[in-house]
């Protein structure tokens, strides 16, 4: 009896084996053959310097001071009229709100759906304190080792002049667009975008303007940081993540430290955090994170291409694994984030209200209105009162693979970064794209820049900078993306 039980599990596992095994070899890659393109005849050192030459412009945009830093935005946007001749002949422009540019560039079918391409022009000041652990001034725009270096070098003057770039260099070549293309440049997009892409989005819509596509920045072309993956992985954002800040009360009388109450307000609103923390919303690997790994496995090797090619079986290990890690496991759920904590001050006086506040990045699928529940039900407190932040978004709708956008992105990445493999993802911060589902059901968000592990913190961190080679690669990305738009897809 023992024998034939031992054997039925043998069988079973080597049936097991096999099918894994099958199933691993026959997935086929999703990469789409093309040949490189041909490499640009451009200055890229003359490009770099165009874009160093604008970092000294501080456009730090404020939520609370919209117009504190005008005067820079307008010295930027006269710069750009300056190094952009053809684009400014060329193209309508037209300011927006505060400072935000919408230009035009008519396409030659009047019938054919616009796009648009969107960066954004504002960026994220400087931490105090922090500047003397930049190698450079932050604000020089030094050019050395190879790099431009500077805040928004990154985020986002890099993709702005990049598409400036490339679309002055089409101009020069005699190129006109077949449809209709939309530079969209935000200039508050750090604080929220509700000013300036928000406006752009709602003009074109009093236009009656439907927009085929829409590419935005997102994520990246990542070089070594995807375990099991020896080449590149560019990441085409297809939705982003909502963003639900609560924020949390709790009164109880106040009192003498010498004489504590078995409960204080610090206490509760302490416990009650715990228990937040200890709780975190439901995930798994569905949605566009399946895309993603589905397309991503067979362009793996060893054991991470056998985990990811049978999720039906190693779904529940390789989820384990991925929750180890906060970027990943971001993917997986919505997440909760202990932001802000406040009471108290005096130490020998028990506080009367302990506040809190609480940021939830909130995957497709999931809602403001469910995580509210979530998080009332986790804190187990009915005295503690919860508020919604005016500013909450829902996550975007997920943009389709199978769209004309899609495919022309994709295409684009694969002739301007050959080595890299191209796979769906999401996007776990916001951007100004979400106020796009507005005018467009397919919305992308990808930013060609290349990184390493150790670039990634530079993203709002100390010594931000774009390396030269990597901004040529930028500008044929464009070009290539907008030439490929001209061409049945």
């Amino acid at each position: 009896m023992v024998k034939r039980v031992f054997l039925a599990l043998l069988l079973v596992l080597v049936v097991l084996a096999a099918a894994v095994a099958v199933n691993t070899w026959r997935t086929p890659s999703r990469q789409v053959a093309v040949a490189p393109a041909p490499k640009l005849a451009i200055d890229v050192q003359a490009a770099a310097r165009r874009l160093a030459g604008a970092i000294p412009f501080r456009t730090v945009s404020s939520l609370d001071n919209p117009s504190g830093n005008d005067a820079e935005f307008d010295k930027l946007h006269a710069y750009l009229a300056e190094q952009f001749p053809k684009v400014h002949a060329t193209l309508k422009k037209e300011v927006v709100g505060q400072k935000a540019l919408l230009y035009t560039w008519a396409g030659s079918d009047p019938a054919a759906k616009p796009i648009a391409l969107m960066a954004h022009q504002d960026m994220v000041p400087i931490a105090p304190g922090t500047e003397k652990a930049w190698s450079v001034d932050p604000f020089s725009g030094a050019i050395q080792d190879g790099f431009v270096w500077g805040r928004g070098t990154l985020d986002n003057k890099g993709n702005l002049f990049a598409q400036m770039e490339a679309i002055e260099l089409l101009i020069g070549q005699g190129f006109k667009p077949t449809q209709t293309v939309y530079l969209v440049m935000g200039d508050d997009e750090e604080v929220s975008g509700l000013r300036g892409a928000l406006s752009i989005a709602e003009l074109l819509k009093s236009r009656g303007v439907r927009l085929d596509w829409v590419l935005d920045e997102g994520l990246l072309v990542l070089d070594g940081v995807l375990p099991g993956l020896s080449k590149p992985a560019a990441l085409i954002g297809l939705a982003e993540k909502g963003y639900g800040t609560f924020f949390l009360s709790l009164d109880t009388a106040p009192g003498h430290s010498s004489m504590p109450p078995q409960h204080s307000a610090i206490g509760r609103m302490s416990a009650a955090l715990a228990r937040l923390e200890a709780h975190q919303m439901a995930g798994g690997i569905q949605g566009v994170a399946a895309q993603m790994f589905g397309t991503l496995a067979p362009e793996m090797g060893g054991l991470n291409r056998v985990l990811l090619s049978n999720l039906w079986l190693t779904g529940p290990l390789v989820q384990g694994q991925l929750e180890k890690s906060p970027s990943s496991n971001a993917m997986l759920r919505t997440t909760t984030a202990l932001t802000i904590v406040r009471a108290g001050n005096k130490d020998n006086v028990l506080p009367g209200r302990a506040e809190a506040a609480v940021n939830f990045r909130i995957l497709p699928g999931d809602s403001i209105d469910s995580v509210e529940k979530h998080l009332k039900n986790a804190l187990g407190d009915d005295a503690i009162q919860v508020k919604r932040y005016p500013g909450n978004s829902e996550p975007s709708p997920v943009s389709p693979t199978d769209s004309t956008g899609y495919r022309s992105i994709e295409l684009a990445v694969r002739q301007s970064f050959p080595d890299a493999v191209v796979a769906p993802g999401l996007m776990t911060a916001a951007t100004d794209s979400r106020h796009f589902s507005l005018i467009s059901d397919a919305v992308y968000r990808f930013s060609p820049f290349r990184v390493k592990a150790e670039d990634l913190p530079r993203f709002h961190g100390n010594n931000e900078r774009l390396s030269i080679s990597n901004y040529g690669e930028m500008i044929q990305f464009y070009q290539q993306l907008l030439l490929n738009t001209a061409q049945p897809q």
